[in-house]
């Protein structure tokens, strides 16, 4: 996804000349690269500075220009929050912030490079939106819409690199906080992901299929601001739901589906996975550490498995 970033953002950059790339201690490659070769006064690595990163990106943006921040997830939101906070949220300015490897992606580097936290911080900070795309292609829609109609700050939370295209055939296109059906299914069952962990449902999808259930899959890209309308329409055609996030339980997807099924008097099933409340010391694969957490592929097929069984709800 990294790769997707850099070559939409250079793209977008030949056409306006409002958009500035301000990274932190990440070395231009690929498409970024040709960004600060051609356009050198459009390219800034302020080194190990994610503080004067953001600062300077709220300096920009107050200027008219396009800001993205651009550097590993964990430091581009907890080492600089205040001026993430004041600086970009306070003054209500169309900064992005973009946090790459979000989640366990970096699991080997430990504690220190895991976001688990940072959707649940953000959602938090009024102004902010939070934007999380499940493949590079979502992303490139994502892209498309901070590059020419965003006016607030957002917090793009993506992947690294490998990650692969789900959306190609989707049901239905992308479009600003609005959920999107991937795969439209016949059961009464929805499985919503938010971000490139959606991958999980399409390596059961198959297998679902070999025992009849046929699920609708839906990519919650769009984080903050809420949907009530959407939400409300999934609640009434699905009795049955299961989320999944690489994302604390706390104040993120299956929070905010847990809360809303309290608000509008959801009378469904919610099965959440998501990363437990826990600093969990797992310096192994993606995967490993996932499982840890209680998310695995396995778990989630047989929870669904166990549910259409059920005779669904």
């Amino acid at each position: 996804m990294r790769n997707k970033f850099a070559e939409v953002l250079y793209n977008y950059s030949k056409k306006n000349n409002k958009i500035r790339v301000v990274a932190a201690d990440i070395s231009p490659a690929g498409k970024l690269a040709n960004l600060s070769k051609k356009y050198p006064d459009r390219f800034i690595n302020v080194g190990v500075a994610e503080s004067s990163m953001i600062s300077m990106c709220a300096g920009l943006a107050m200027r008219g220009l396009i800001p993205f921040a651009y550097t590993i997830a964990s430091f581009s939101i907890f080492r600089p929050f205040e001026m993430v906070r004041i600086d970009v949220g306070y003054q209500n300015l169309p900064v992005v912030i973009v946090g790459m490897g979000a989640g366990t992606v970096y699991s080997t580097l430990g504690g220190t490079h895991i976001t688990q936290e940072d959707v649940s911080v953000i959602r938090c900070l009024p102004n902010f939106q939070i934007l999380n795309p499940c493949d590079p292609m979502e992303l490139e829609s994502c892209l498309k819409y901070l590059c020419t109609k965003n006016k607030s700050p957002c917090y793009l939370r993506i992947g690294k690199a490998g990650e692969k295209n789900f959306t190609f055939n989707a049901h239905e296109k992308w479009k600003y906080n609005k959920p999107r059906v991937i795969i439209k299914g016949k059961d009464n069952i929805c499985l919503i992901g938010t971000g490139p962990i959606i991958r999980f449902f399409f390596e059961i999808y198959n297998q679902l299929k070999e025992k009849r259930i046929y699920p609708t899959i839906i990519s919650y890209h769009t984080l903050k601001p809420d949907n009530d309308i959407e939400i409300k329409k999934i609640f009434k055609k699905y009795n049955n739901i299961l989320t999944l996030e690489d994302i604390s339980e706390v104040n993120g997807l299956s929070s905010i589906f847990k809360i809303k099924a309290h608000e509008f008097n959801y009378k469904g099933k919610i099965i959440s996975y998501a990363l437990k409340d826990k600093n969990i010391k797992n310096y192994g694969s993606q995967n490993d550490l996932l499982r840890d957490h209680g998310i695995e592929p396995k778990k989630i097929l047989q929870s669904i498995i166990k549910l259409k069984k059920n005779k669904w709800i």
